[in-house]
């Protein structure tokens, strides 16, 4: 299902939470709402789901419109934070009970359930009371229950947050398979830039109710519509120096070592970490503090003089006023 925001505006007391957003989200398409707390996207979710009703605008499923329609009678299925599981119920009774608040037939209900348990891979654990899963198990379980009802879309909200490092790496490409399975539309709130850049075919970042950008990961990446997209986006953070009317971003992996006649930036290491493949060093140059991210074979030492190059199409110039991407500019120019 198509999902159509149409100069959608939500007011809290006076204060715009969004402010006149457009946005399609295509059939079987999974977006991530992407950016710093207070941002919109929760919001932005709230209002696909039908939990706030906008200030203005509209909200069509397909071609129909929802604005105003009940968040029971939009077809949607919701996963939260923190997962809602009733803890007297077990496995397979919390994945039943949206069907039978519909009233479906026990035995008909148990069947939808099992099948969806199965789809998720907990079918094993369906006697098992929500005390007694690990975290990713618990996840599971609200995503089955979430789907049981065979919604038309799916909206997650920070699911995986309450998870450890190993579980949201696992969880998160749990998620993405069972999406791609049913190919059910899904809308997925984080504020982790690389949950985001791993698991959306598109992103929308948000800032302060707008949308900065709606892109493919790879294309957000490469060619940030502005400077808070190109800061938002990338670990370690992009470097960002002033040259003549010109803001320039470099991200630190696209930064290497090379001669100093080569070199567009020079300066003495202050700080040095090795992390496995890579070595990030931190560079006190003419042109400020500058990370950067090279191969740990290569003999660097803290307090040594380095010089450092990059390749043309990998600098990000940005205009100095509004911080908006310049795209036609004589990149000889710096």
């Amino acid at each position: 299902m198509d999902i159509h925001l149409k100069n959608v505006v939500m007011e809290f007391d006076g204060q715009r939470a969004i402010d006149d957003l457009n946005v399609t989200i295509s059939d079987g398409e999974l977006v991530t709402l992407l950016g710093p707390s207070g941002c919109g996207k929760s919001t932005t979710l709230m209002l696909i789901a039908g939990l706030y009703q906008p200030t203005d605008g509209q909200i069509l499923f397909d071609d129909k419109e929802t604005t105003g329609v009940e968040a029971e009678d939009r077809g949607i299925g919701m996963v939260f934070q923190n997962y809602a599981l009733y803890p007297h119920l077990s496995v397979l009774k919390n994945i039943m009970f949206p069907l039978k608040m519909q009233k479906i037939p026990k035995k008909e209900a148990e069947k939808q359930a099992i099948e969806m348990a199965r789809l998720v891979e907990i079918d094993h654990l369906l006697n098992r009371k929500p005390h007694q899963l690990s975290g990713g198990q618990q996840q599971r379980v609200a995503i089955a229950r979430a789907l049981v009802k065979k919604p038309k879309v799916l909206l997650l909200d920070e699911p995986l947050s309450n998870l450890d490092a190993r579980l949201r790496l696992e969880m998160r490409e749990e998620i993405r398979r069972i999406q791609r399975e049913i190919n059910i539309t899904a809308i997925f709130v984080t504020h982790d830039q690389e949950e985001a850049m791993s698991i959306s075919d598109r992103i929308m970042i948000m800032n302060e109710g707008m949308v900065q950008q709606i892109d493919t990961p790879q294309n957000m990446y490469q060619k940030p519509n502005n400077v808070f997209v190109a800061t938002f986006i990338g670990s370690p953070p992009i470097n960002f120096f002033v040259k003549d009317t010109y803001k320039v971003g470099i991200r630190p992996e696209h930064l290497f070592l090379t001669k100093s006649e080569e070199s567009m930036i020079s300066g003495q290491v202050i700080q040095l970490e090795t992390t496995g493949r890579d070595t990030f060093i931190k560079v006190a140059s003419e042109a400020g503090i500058i990370r950067a991210l090279i191969d740990s074979s290569l003999d660097v030492t803290l307090g040594s003089q380095v010089y450092l190059g990059v390749k043309k199409e990998n600098i990000h110039l940005f205009d100095l006023k509004t911080d908006q991407r310049l795209s036609e500019v004589d990149i000889h120019e710096i």
